[in-house]
């Protein structure tokens, strides 16, 4: 098979042909095209694939760089290291459809629901960090750091260049939402933001309550039903129900008991 043909089968010149484009170099790609048809030496397109595959990788390793800063994960969590027997009300499947990031590109929601310890950021950053991987633009908040920025921005008056800093990723994650209540206009600036992202951007979020207590936190019964109709319309709710992390870690940690010969029946006390 000659080069031009190969060109045609998605061969060496096809490779090349698809990382110019990746690459947004157009113009060269159409030169390519015309050196195909000319029978360039397959020795020549071999060392013109391993340049373009280098700068490819080497951008798409800057790129992800890029992101991770970008994305200000407190700390790194892979979803490879969830243990899901631990709370096997979440289903690893459907966990691992998400991380494909479809999810990102149909703008959807994904909620994870549970008492705290259960690994509900775990899942949050590691749903994020795969979305780094596919090139994606990740940000990482906290409910009470993204109130505390609309405020602010607010008594600014810049609402509106905040909420597009924000739109500008593809996925952002707010985590622990309803572990402080907000005053109403709090309250109204995460309404805000949130239906700002409402079918145009995916979010994703963790919350310790239950959709029917979301009043406490938000104050106004009708702002909050409105909310959780943008937030639950197309979205993915995962409940996390079990016994806590940290506090299965804690006993791990503790010493050992010893029984007590003088107790009744060896009674065992601690050591």
């Amino acid at each position: 098979m000659s080069v031009a043909e190969a060109f045609d089968d998605a061969g060496l010149w096809g490779r090349i042909d698809a990382w110019l484009h990746a690459l947004r170099l157009p113009g060269a790609a159409a030169h390519c095209r015309a050196l195909a048809q000319e029978g360039v030496g397959e020795e020549t397109v071999r060392t013109l694939e391993g340049v373009l595959a280098a700068e490819l990788e080497s951008r798409e390793l800057r790129r992800y760089q890029r992101n991770l800063r970008t994305a200000r994960f407190p700390v790194i969590k892979e979803l490879g290291a969830f243990d899901f027997s631990a709370v096997p009300t979440v289903p690893k499947a459907r966990v691992e459809e998400l991380a494909t990031g479809r999810f990102v590109s149909a703008s959807e929601c994904v909620i994870l629901v549970g008492n705290p310890g259960t690994g509900k950021t775990h899942l949050l950053i590691g749903l994020g960090m795969e979305a780094i991987r596919k090139g994606l633009r990740v940000r990482f908040v906290t409910a009470s750091t993204l109130v505390n920025e609309l405020l602010l921005a607010r008594a600014e008056l810049r609402i509106p260049k905040l909420l597009r800093f924000y739109g500008a990723f593809d996925l952002v994650l707010v985590d622990e939402l309803g572990y402080v209540p907000f005053n109403r206009e709090a309250a109204q600036l995460l309404f805000e933001f949130f239906s700002d992202r409402y079918e145009t951007r995916a979010t994703a979020l963790t919350t310790n309550l239950p959709f029917a207590q979301w009043t406490q936190v938000f104050g106004d019964e009708t702002m909050t039903v409105a909310l959780l109709d943008r937030l639950t319309h197309r979205s993915h709710v995962l409940l996390l129900n079990g016994e806590s992390y940290r506090l299965k870690e804690s006993r791990r940690r503790m010493p050992p008991r010893s029984a007590d010969p003088s107790s009744p029946e060896g009674e065992v006390k601690p050591s």
